[in-house]
């Protein structure tokens, strides 16, 4: 593969598995479920997951989630180790941190925990993080707490680990945040410019955000090499709009989204 195809990629998410074990309030998978009940969950073949490895380029973060979560894929271990090349993360919400110690602790690179605002489970969570920490001593993955919403406690303090806030937008997309995103310089999406998102299925998307109708689909990875959706037709003219200021004629960024690719902070 020439990796000079894929200029400006530097993350791609890859969802391991679209299954939660978790209900979050504020979730757009939960709401869509509520409202149409057509969402189906489940697990992205493991030959996929090699495939994708193949053609990722050295050096760049893979994130091994998107809507689900990721640890309750049964082949997590041996998919981070596809990626050993890459910067791997994933943002969980810690429920399987124990049970899945030995696959995480000293092959992920990156670990996020989700704590989120008006979690019944949070105590339960706090516990279980506590533990994984204990076990993990001063082995990777960097973990980090990311507080959504007015979720902070100063019981989390304790861990003396890097604290990212963010706040809370509506569930039916990207939109109605706590906080105005912030726009880039270059007044383009750096999401757009630098990441794609594959779902459990193999269809590649420009961007992580929920999108149930497939707007923002390219094509799948099973019919097409990343470096082909990534120069496609469909994402030259995406491009094309975002750099001349007409990103409201796409669909889906012109009506479900006010994200910039900067995250939202909350506050702390």
């Amino acid at each position: 593969m020439n990796e000079r195809n894929l200029n400006g990629l530097c993350n791609i998410n890859v969802e391991l598995t679209s299954r939660c074990n978790k209900c979050c309030w504020m979730c757009g998978r939960r709401e869509r479920d509520r409202l149409y009940g057509d969402l189906k969950y489940g697990d992205m073949d493991f030959c996929l997951v090699e495939k994708i490895a193949e053609e990722t380029p050295e050096g760049i973060v893979v994130q091994l989630h998107n809507n689900g979560e990721s640890l309750l894929y049964p082949h997590f271990g041996k998919a981070v180790s596809l990626f050993k090349h890459c910067v791997t993360n994933i943002v969980s919400n810690g429920k399987l941190l124990v049970e899945k110690a030995d696959e995480i602790i000293g092959k992920l690179d990156i670990l996020s925990i989700s704590i989120i605002e008006n979690d019944y489970e949070a105590e339960e969570q706090f516990h279980i993080l506590e533990e994984f920490l204990k076990i993990k001593g001063n082995k990777k993955p960097y973990t980090t707490l990311r507080f959504v919403g007015n979720s902070y406690r100063k019981c989390y303090d304790k861990f003396d680990l890097q604290i990212v806030t963010r706040t809370l937008h509506a569930p039916k997309g990207s939109v109605e945040y706590k906080r105005l995103p912030t726009i880039p310089e270059i007044g383009v999406c750096w999401d757009f410019l630098t990441r794609l998102a594959i779902d459990r299925h193999g269809n590649v998307s420009v961007c992580v955000r929920f999108d149930p109708e497939g707007e923002l689909v390219l094509g799948n990875i099973r019919d097409n090499t990343l470096s082909e959706l990534w120069n496609c037709n469909k994402r030259r003219w995406m491009k094309e709009m975002h750099c001349s200021g007409r990103r409201k004629e796409i669909p889906y960024c012109g009506t479900n989204c006010k994200y910039w690719g900067i995250p939202v902070g909350g506050e702390q």
